[in-house]
Parts: C-alpha cells; structure tokens; sequence
C-alpha cells in the first residue's frame, strides 16, 4: 500500500483480504456482494465485481486490545475492488450509524486512505430533506471525518484500481440502512461519464440541495496531525482520537462543523 497504516496489516496478494504480521491481531475477511449494496444504486439491476469489497473488523497491535476496548475504539480496514457497477463508481451502500449505548450519539467516522483514490460522499439526514451534501476526494495519507449523525458511502474513484482505507470507529458501532433504503439510496450518485469523468446525478427521491465537492482537508480543531498514520497518532497519544467514540466531549464544536 503507497501509505504505511502505522502498524503490521498487509493487503492480501490478488485478493480483498488483509494479512496481520506478528503481535496483531484481527479476524478473517467479511466480503460484501453486489447483491448485498443494490438496495442503494442507481440501477440496482445492473453487472458489477462480486464481491465489491472486503473487510476487517477489530483490528489492532496485540498489546493494544485492552486499552482499546476500555476506550471503547475500534479499528477496521477495507479493500474495495477496480470496475465500476453498471454506470456508478465501486462503493458502499451507504448508511448512518446507530446510536450507541454507552454514549448516547450517533458516533463520527475517522477515514484514512491507504492505497488509490477515494471519494467520502455524506449528507447531513436521510430524510425527504437531505440538508448538507458532501463529497470530499482523497489520495493516500489524507484524511476523512463524517460528523455524529451524517449518512455516508466511501467510493472508489480509480474505476482502474482497487482502493483501500483504514478507519476510527466506535466499538458499539452499528449501521441504519431504513432511510437510504426508503430512498433508493443516498441523495447522490456517482456516476462515471464518457472519458471516465465522474458526475454527480440527483436521486430524484430527495429534495433537490446543491452537492459540495471538496479535497480532503487536514484537523488540527480535532487534534489530529497530517500525515502520520492514525493509529500510531493513537498509539502516541490516544486522546487525539478518543472523540472518535466520545463525540459529547466536543458537543458545541460539531454544530458548526465543516467536514
């Protein structure tokens, strides 16, 4: 992968799985079907990889588990395939999280891109009003936050090449699917025009809002440090992603937020 995840996890040769070198740990791979995300595509008939992606669940360095489980963190990575699916771009469903017991939110995102190029699409509400609608582009070593309660999809951008991140979530993390399902999926899709150019077509099933499309930015509001590998940031200092599945401790500071 062009950028180091900050600990001993490989990409799995010609495959969506991941290989953990020695003091890691983490399960096998879950794979994700086509058929498993056509609920939320544009033409939820149509050909495509299969499976679309691969993914790890709880993941980490052996000596770190049980500071991990106490601050109620979880890390996981994802492998997505090349090709596209019909007329879209390879990605997930898309979802929100559910909210956690043992801190009352629908709990943030950490995204961190590994290997190829992705796109973060998010929208503030799954509701016939979407609000706020985001898509952020980013390359290895960039960097991601979905707000507390945002729905959202990861993409892959590159229909030449797999792409693969790694993310902070909350250990009680669950996903909400009923709004994005109601709706044919989320407010945008991303669709590859001629010359492979991507363009953004509205789900008709929403409230027409203007889609904002942005590069990656960097967090110093949330203590973060560009460039270095979040979990070693986490390694060094574990309160810079402690908000990950705390978000009540920066209340105030995602009303405003721009992700």
């Amino acid at each position: 992968m062009k950028f180091d995840p900050g600990f001993d996890l490989r990409l799995r040769e010609r495959s969506l799985g991941f290989d953990y070198g020695e003091g890691v740990f983490g399960p096998e791979p879950e794979y994700r079907s086509l058929d498993a995300i056509r609920p939320s595509l544009k033409d939820d008939q149509c050909n495509g990889p299969d499976p679309v992606y691969g993914i790890v669940m709880d993941v980490g360095e052996k000596i770190d588990r049980a500071d991990l489980d106490r601050r109620m963190l979880l890390f996981g990575a994802v492998a997505y395939t090349a090709g596209r699916l019909g007329e879209e771009l390879v990605r997930s469903q898309g979802h929100a999280h559910h909210i956690s017991p043992h801190c009352g939110w629908s709990t943030p995102e950490l995204f961190e891109i590994w290997d190829g190029n992705a796109i973060i699409y998010m929208q503030e509400f799954t509701t016939d009003e979407p609000g706020r609608c985001i898509a952020i582009t980013a390359k290895p070593g960039e960097v991601v936050v979905v707000p507390p309660g945002w729905a959202h999809a990861v993409i892959n951008a590159d229909p030449e090449n797999y792409m693969v991140f790694g993310a902070w979530c909350d250990r009680q993390y669950g996903f909400v699917y009923d709004g994005v399902r109601a709706h044919g999926g989320l407010a945008y899709f991303p669709v590859l025009a001629k010359g492979d150019e991507i363009t953004w077509v509205a789900n008709p099933r929403y409230k027409r809002n203007d889609l904002h499309v942005r590069s990656a930015r960097c967090y110093p509001d949330l203590g973060l440090t560009s460039r270095v590998p979040i979990y070693r940031q986490y390694k060094s200092d574990p309160e810079s992603v402690a908000w990950v599945s705390d978000p009540g401790r920066f209340s105030e500071r995602w009303k405003p937020f721009e992700p």
